[in-house]
């Protein structure tokens, strides 16, 4: 079963793909902005914060009502159904972590 995406796991997942290219920080100068990827639908959604900005980092409060489990006392969002993955977007396309990753290994 999948795991549903948190704010928590956002951070496993940048401690875990540190220094690989595979976090915002690491991989900006190559092109790419942070999105996410809801895979039953294949849609992508750039990272927005609440009011609909984009971010440069992942951010699941910009996401829609409709990917959404549940939400802190302010109204953000804490957890998103688990078919959502994080990755990043270049050129229209998407790339998973490990694929921005990958790119920025072969670019240097």
């Amino acid at each position: 079963m999948a795991r549903v995406m948190t704010r928590q796991r956002l951070h496993r997942e940048n401690l875990a793909y540190r220094f690989t290219g595979g976090v915002s920080q690491e991989n900006r100068c190559s092109g790419f902005t942070p999105a996410f990827r809801d895979t039953s639908t294949g849609m992508v959604y750039p990272s927005l914060c609440g009011t609909g900005s984009p971010v440069p980092f992942h951010c699941l409060d910009g996401l829609p009502d409709d990917l959404v489990l549940q939400r802190d006392c302010n109204g953000a969002a804490c957890a998103v159904k688990p078919t959502v993955e994080a990755g990043f977007l270049r050129d229209g396309q998407f790339f998973t972590r490990q694929q921005a990753a990958d790119c920025v290994a072969a670019e240097e």
